[in-house]
């Protein structure tokens, strides 16, 4: 029975969710909710059941028990965490963000310009980097003019520069746009410092809340090892830029013809090759779905259970 939320509710509720895979349980009683401006982070080892989770919220996978309610009319995007492209497919920057349906050039130009990869447009997307090619696919989501975006490791196969570079750009749309956050990593040293609910999960929650408070959670630190605290309190400090491909250039010079080299220190061009995780991925052995999946405005919060 579908249901109506009210202004003032979370943007995305879960409550109670389980899933399991032939027998198996990849999640068990998942509950969390997702604000307007609020940035949530699943952390979690591999086969945590972390994209299962985020699959199961946009109504990709059927839940065995629980509900997931989304407020009414909310538009999400959606940025998967895995994208091949085939290398012999003629595909520019601007095809690709057309795929989904007619979009015109000045709102292509506009999100690729809010996400730092203007200069993309007219490439082929296999000769992007790492870096360049998941700021498209941000621009991507961002297409949908969302209440929620819902990023699964937003930053894989991109070195550590590009990655810092990336969680604060999500910061900064977050915070222009208020729009909701419900983020994938496992980037500890990065993404603690950098987000407002942490959600630990191990086919269960272990634990969620304020990333201080998680960072000293019992649950956490089993999960994570005894230095997993240290790393939870990183801050980056600032004494140089990130130019649009992530590389690191001197303060003001992050968009000059200089600093728009193809060399992202460790980032890699896109051919017909899936990048993945570095680290394996969340191998949740379920149904993968269709990766390139936007949800548009619903006609009113759905309720699947």
């Amino acid at each position: 029975m579908a249901a109506t939320a009210s202004a003032s509710a979370p943007l995305l509720r879960a409550e109670h969710l389980s899933v399991r895979y032939n027998g198996r349980m990849a999640l068990e009683d998942v509950s969390l909710s997702v604000g307007e401006g609020e940035i949530v982070t699943l952390i979690g080892p591999n086969g945590a059941g972390k994209t299962t989770l985020v699959k199961t919220v946009l109504g990709l996978v059927q839940p065995s028990a629980g509900s997931v309610f989304r407020r009414d009319g909310i538009s999400v995007g959606y940025m998967p965490q895995r994208l091949a492209v085939d290398a012999t497919l003629p595909l520019s920057v601007r095809r690709f963000l057309s795929l989904w349906g007619p979009v015109r050039t000045d709102a292509l130009e506009a999100a690729l310009t809010e996400v730092g990869a203007a200069h993309t447009l007219d490439r082929a997307v296999q000769a992007l980097s790492g870096g360049e090619m998941q700021r498209v696919l941000l621009a991507r989501a961002l297409l949908r003019q969302p209440d929620l975006l819902v990023l699964d490791e937003p930053v894989q196969a991109v070195d550590v520069h590009g990655q810092i570079a990336l969680f604060e750009l999500i910061g900064e749309i977050r915070r222009r746009r208020q729009c909701g956050v419900l983020l994938v990593s496992h980037d500890l040293h990065l993404v603690m410092a950098r987000t407002d609910t942490v959600v630990c999960l191990n086919r269960h929650i272990c634990c969620q809340g304020r990333p201080e408070d998680v960072s000293r959670h019992p649950d956490y630190v089993a999960l994570f090892g005894k230095h997993a605290e240290a790393l939870a309190i990183y801050h980056h400090m600032h004494d140089h830029a990130h130019a649009d491909d992530g590389c690191v250039v001197p303060v003001g010079q992050e968009h000059t013809p200089h600093a728009l080299h193809h060399h992202d220190h460790g980032d890699h061009a896109h051919g017909d090759q899936d990048q993945g995780d570095q680290d394996g991925g969340d191998q949740d052995h379920g149904p993968q779905g269709p990766a390139p999946h936007d949800h548009g405005r619903t006609p009113g919060e759905h309720r699947h259970g």
